[in-house]
Parts: structure tokens; sequence; C-alpha cells
């Protein structure tokens, strides 16, 4: 039978302009920075801060570029065709015979938001937890009935403006919590600039990578209807992601203060001695709201992913339709269920963590064919050599995560372990730059 689907004409927005101020156009991408800064990122952030100190803070400022990099090429598709990324690849590939790329990305996506979702609801119940003990029983089913107040209503530009707010509330109060420390300008400044690679350093680097590239936001950024033209989109997508970037840092910062094994409430204890009993509520009310913002993101992503790849402006996939509902709702309960099993925060968070790794690579090869498709995109919004060349650069990234999860999944299965003091790095990041380099060359021939 015919895989039949609704596919919407392209139509360039570029010539709608929408002059707001660009304080409120970072507010309104804010909901990218809201996505990514999750539990995931307090996490690995923080830990990469107690293991080494300030000495992976260049690897906060790669990976928030490589989220740039790619935000701005998915933000650009739907400018330039009227087309979000997951309805372009829905265009490119329509047939029966093509669909199991369209029904494999909806189910990948969906996997890795219902994990992520899982570690935001215990995020932001750890950040609350803190806070008030006696109540913990009921804060995951607090946080879902107040990520679904923000959905329900189904205006997903509203909603990113309202988690831009949040954002800045999260950003606060861990700026606030790194200022405390007062650390070095000069040594911040070298420790951001200058790459060292610390022994047993390697995956924390690909970890930061992975926690600040997630594949469902390439969607969610393209989804968000808007009318801005590409040079406003672009300052309001790099101040919003460079905000991310810094709270990020300011996190990695506050980990330094950390020894021994890694957790939330060890972390809040070790603030409260080091500077007072006020740093705790302040870094619960950062762990909070990095939780309770994710933990909208994640489901808002998932339907908006379903949507532009399985049924485009059919009514039922409309913010407020059936589908979209629904596919959101049970994003959300997933969540709030597995949350209540009392499963620990950070294993719940390290496995989201290891999906979204695997299907990474894939993603960033896809929106690199695409923003290099003469079929769908004009020479005006194509990549030139320079932009191919970033992307490349962070393909091989992505694709070194991915691999890394792969490794990290054998070891578990079989029962061996592979040292970071083997070769295992080196040769996943071969294997990462002859993927680039490959993907480079095909690029090349198909625009000549």
């Amino acid at each position: 039978m015919p895989d039949k689907m609704y596919l919407p004409p392209m139509r360039p927005l570029s010539t709608q302009r929408l002059s707001f101020p660009a304080l409120g156009r970072m507010l309104f991408w804010s909901v990218i920075a809201a996505a990514f800064i999750g539990p995931g990122t307090v996490t690995t952030a923080a830990s990469a801060g107690a293991a080494h100190g300030l000495d992976l803070l260049w690897a906060v400022g790669l990976a928030t570029l490589g989220c740039l990099l790619l935000q701005e090429a998915a933000s650009r598709i739907p400018i330039a065709t009227g087309l979000s990324l997951g309805a372009a690849i829905a265009h490119r590939y329509p047939t029966p015979q093509q669909a199991w790329l369209r029904y494999g990305l909806v189910g990948t996506i969906l996997l890795g938001g219902v994990a992520y979702q899982s570690g935001n609801i215990l995020g932001a119940v750890a950040g609350l937890s803190l806070l008030w003990p006696p109540g913990a029983a009921w804060f995951p089913v607090i946080c879902g009935l107040g990520a679904a107040l923000v959905l329900w209503p189904g205006r997903p530009a509203t909603i990113a403006r309202i988690l831009g707010m949040i954002v800045a509330v999260m950003g606060l109060a861990f700026v606030a919590l790194a200022w405390q420390l007062r650390p070095p300008v000069e040594t911040v400044l070298e420790a951001t600039f200058v790459p060292r690679l610390p022994a047993g350093s390697g995956w924390l680097v690909v970890g930061l990578l992975g926690t600040t590239i997630v594949p469902y936001n390439l969607f969610l950024g393209s989804g968000l209807t808007h009318t801005q033209s590409v040079a406003h989109m672009r300052q309001g997508l790099t101040l919003a992601i460079l905000l991310g970037g810094l709270i990020t840092g300011a996190i990695l910062m506050v980990g330094t203060q950390v020894s021994g094994a890694f957790s939330f409430a060890a972390l809040a204890e070790v603030l409260a001695q080091q500077l007072g009993g006020g740093s705790r509520p302040l870094f619960a009310l950062g762990l909070f709201a990095a939780g309770f913002t994710s933990s909208v993101t994640a489901p808002l992503a998932a339907a908006l992913t379903a949507q532009s790849l399985l049924g485009a402006e059919a009514p039922a996939w409309q913010p407020q339709g059936r589908n979209f509902r629904l596919v959101w709702g049970l994003t959300l309960i997933v969540g709030v269920a597995f949350a209540m099993s009392g499963a620990k925060p950070v294993p719940a968070i390290l496995l989201a963590q290891a999906l979204n790794g695997l299907l990474l690579p894939l993603v960033v090869l896809i929106l690199i064919w695409m923003v290099n498709d003469p079929s769908l995109m004009s020479a005006t919004y194509r990549n030139r050599w320079l932009g191919n060349l970033s992307l490349l650069i962070v393909l091989g990234f992505t694709s070194l995560i991915g691999l890394r999860q792969l490794v990290r999944a054998a070891s578990s299965t079989f029962g061996f372990s592979l040292s970071e003091n083997e070769l295992v790095l080196p040769i996943l990041l071969g294997l990462s730059v002859t993927l680039s380099l490959a993907v480079g060359l095909q690029i090349n021939r198909q625009l000549r």
C-alpha cells in the first residue's frame, strides 16, 4: 500500500522580517540552551571539574561552538524552504521505499527523548529534594504536571520564551556560585583557550560534547515557527547558545569543589561547607531549573520531530492536535513513572547520554546532506566551503562520541575492559576522521 503523507510545498521565508530586540531573539532561542543544560550537563560538567579542575574548560567552549554550528544549519533550512528539518527530510525522501528512514528517525528520537526525560525529571526532583526532603515522593508528579501545564496550550514559541526566562534564573544561580569561588581570571582564560588533556580525561571531553550536542535539539530548533531573517536568527541563536556555554562553564567551576564520588547531594554539601549555607538552596534552584526546563523541551522536541517526519501539516499533528499531544504526553508519563520507580538519577542520565551518542552522528550526517542539497537549498542558503569544513569537523567529533558508546556497550556486554591508557581513543579518532573525509569528498563531487 502506498505510504501516503502530506508534504507541504517549500516556501522561502527570508523575505518575512520580524524586527524585535536582540534580547527578545535571545529569549526565543534560549529554548536550545534550556534543552541541553539539563541534569546531564550538570553531572558531566561538575564531574569534569571535580576530576581535573579547570583544565577542561576548553572542551566546554568546543562543545558550545559545535552546538552553535549545527543549530545554525538546522535553523537555516526552514528560513530557506519553509520546512523544518524533519519536513525537509520527508520532502527529500517521500517514497514508500524510503519510509524506513523517517520511521527509524522518529523511533530513535523518541527512545532518546524518553531516556533523557527520565533523567530530566530525576534531576529536577533532586533539586527540589535538596530544598525540602520530606516531599520527595510527590516531586516527580509535581514536576510532570508542571511540564504538562506548560505544554498543553500548544504554543511552542511561547514555551520557548518561558523557558528562556527560566534559563536566565538557572544561569544566575550557577554563575553566582562560580563567582563566589573567585577563580583567577588569567587561569580561567588560559583553561578556556589553551587545550589540555590530563591523563584519564579523554572520555570526559567526549562526554562534554555529547551532553551539549543533542540530536533532538536540531529538530526542536528547526521546528519552532518564526519569521526571523537569517541574520536575526544567527544573532539570537549565538547569544542564547553562548549563554548556555557560560552556564556550563560555571557548573564546571562549581564542580572543582567536589572530591571523591560525584552526586548532587555531595556537591551541595561541599558548596555549603566552602561558601556557606546560602549556596545550598542556590545550587538546588539551579539544578531544579535545569531539570524542569529540559523536562519540557524533551517531550516538545519528540512531538515536533514526529510531526515533521510523519504528519507535516495534518490537523492531528498540529500543536493542539491529538497525535502531537499523545507523543509529548507519553514521553512525559514514561519519564515520571521511571522517576517514581526509585531509580538513581546519575545512572539514568548516563544511559540517556549513551543513547544520544549512538544517534548523534546519524543526525549530523543527514543535516550535512540537507544543507548541501541543490534540490532543496538554493545557492543563497547552501553551505560555503568554510561552513562545510566546520560541519565535517563536528561530524568527526560526534562520530567519536558514537563509537565511544559502542565500545562501552561492547565492554559491558562481553565483560572485557578497555583502559583509557590503551590505543582505543586514537583508533576511534582515526575512524572518525576517515568518515568525515569520505563525506567531504562526496559532497564536493555532488556540488561540482
